[in-house]
Parts: structure tokens; C-alpha cells; sequence
């Protein structure tokens, strides 16, 4: 069994600027209106899940975040990072501290934790030639790996690691530049019941100690209790917005879902049947 997880509790520096503001956005995928009149503002330091089905546009949401993909330009639309219209990607990609299963398929089964870490001061999936590591990334490297207490997985390949171990290898790289946030994409996706949990206590004791968590998943059991509010998406828009109490009620997910649901809470969990 794993030690139990423990990071400090050192109070973050939060940015003064919200860290997501969406008005009135349209993102187009192809010929494809994916969201459309989207609007939805995130504080620096709030725990969110964005809950919907697949194809509902989640995916498309993160890659405009992360700036792969980008609004189209009309009246009245606007969109702010932290306070500002424009970045440089690989300045806001670290800042944002994403964790998603691209980035983890990225990452060749030659490459070492220890590697994979590392690489998050890069914007990049592997270290190369190229790149000037500093003592100084070194040691917050070492620091992240040692937080989430996998300072055994530094020197171990991808291929040897179980998808736990690599999923948690992912977090800690989200976490070597200290962000405020982290954006989950879809967490638990191709983990086992065992790696789940971890994973999930993970997320846990990281909102616990005082880092953001912005969720976004189809799944109800990724929405850990210290998720405080819980926002509805259907068909590229905002369905309802609210405190995860009343947000998460049978009437409200058979509508989401678009079949009758029911809903049972134990531990601060909430699960849909």
C-alpha cells in the first residue's frame, strides 16, 4: 500500500485577476460550432468540475484554456487568462499546471519520471539536446516528485510505471512551477479502481492544501468534496451553474445526461446510477 500523501500547506500567491473569463465566446472545429455563446468566469484558487457528457464540448473548453484553439473574433465576445487577452502559450500553459491524457500519450515509454517532470519547464513532452537544465529546475523537479512522495518513480521508464504511477508522474510536472491551479482534464480516464482512488485522494489533499482544482469530466465520482461548485455543460453552452448541492440532484443530470438518473452521496462522493 502507498504512504499516505501529504504536501505543505504553504499559503500561494493569488493572482488579483480572475483566472478565466469567457463572454459570449464562439469556437468553431472545422465548419463545426462546438461552443457558442459560452460564458463562464473562474476565480484563482476555486474548486470546480465542469460536468457533461461526452461531446459536449469539454474537450474543445480545455484546448481553448490551454490556447490550442481559439475564439472566433465578433462584437461583444471577450476572453481573459489571468487578467490578460493575449499570451505567450509557453509562458501560460506552466501556469495553468494542466494534467491531461494527451499530455500523458505524449510521453514516450523511454522517458524516466524524473524526465517527464522536468520537461514541464520546456513546455515539452521529453527533454532534448537542446534544453539548458538549470540547478535550480533540477531541485524543483526532485521537490514535486517528493510532494506527491513517487520520488521512486525518478529514475523508472513510463513503460515500467502503472498508469497510477504515470498519472501522478503528470501531476507533479503541473506542479513544479507552483501554480495556484490545476486543470484536470478528464482525470480518471483509463485508470483502474485502484489507481481511481489514488487519484482521487490526490486531488484531495492538493485542493486541501490550498491549490485551485478546475475539473472538467463525464464522470461524477471524479468530483472529490472539496469541490464547491459545479457547472453543467450540454451541446457547447452552460446548462446551469451552481453550489455542487444543487447542481448535482437527479431532476438536473437526467436532463444533462438525457436519461432518468438517479443519485447516491457517501463520504462526500456523489455516484450516478
Amino acid at each position: 500500500m502507498e504512504p499516505a500523501l501529504t504536501l505543505s500547506k504553504e499559503p500561494m500567491t493569488r493572482p488579483s485577476a480572475a483566472l478565466l473569463d469567457l463572454r459570449n465566446v464562439r469556437v468553431m472545429r472545422g465548419d463545426n460550432v462546438v461552443l457558442d455563446d459560452f460564458n463562464l468566469v473562474i476565480q484563482a484558487g476555486e474548486h470546480v468540475a465542469i460536468l457533461g457528457p461526452n461531446g459536449c464540448g469539454k474537450s474543445t473548453l480545455v484546448k481553448t484554456i490551454s490556447r490550442e484553439c481559439y475564439p472566433v473574433v465578433r462584437d461583444g465576445s471577450s476572453m481573459t487568462i489571468l487578467g490578460q487577452e493575449r499570451w505567450d502559450v509557453f509562458k501560460l500553459r506552466p501556469m495553468l499546471g494542466i494534467v491531461s491524457n494527451d499530455l500523458m500519450t505524449a510521453c514516450t515509454g523511454d522517458m524516466t519520471g524524473f524526465d517527464i517532470v522536468l520537461s514541464g519547464f520546456f513546455s515539452a513532452t521529453r527533454i532534448y539536446p537542446n534544453h539548458e537544465i538549470k540547478p535550480e529546475q533540477r531541485k524543483a523537479s526532485e521537490e514535486a516528485l517528493a510532494k506527491l512522495q513517487i520520488s521512486h518513480l525518478a529514475k523508472r521508464e513510463v513503460r515500467e510505471m502503472s498508469s497510477g504511477e504515470a498519472r501522478r508522474v503528470v501531476i507533479a510536472r503541473a506542479l513544479v512551477h507552483n501554480p495556484s491551479t490545476l486543470l484536470f482534464d478528464e482525470p480518471s480516464n483509463s485508470l483502474d479502481f485502484t489507481a481511481r482512488h489514488s487519484l482521487r485522494e490526490t486531488m484531495s489533499l492538493l485542493a486541501k492544501a490550498g491549490v485551485g482544482i478546475v475539473m472538467v469530466t463525464h464522470d461524477l465520482a471524479d468530483i472529490v468534496p472539496e469541490i464547491e461548485r459545479v457547472v453543467l455543460m450540454s451541446k457547447g453552452t452552460i446548462m446551469a451553474d451552481g453550489r455542487k448541492e444543487e447542481m448535482l440532484r437527479s431532476e438536473r443530470l437526467s436532463s444533462l445526461f438525457e436519461a432518468p438518473v438517479e443519485i447516491v452521496q457517501k463520504d462526500g462522493y456523489y455516484h450516478l446510477w
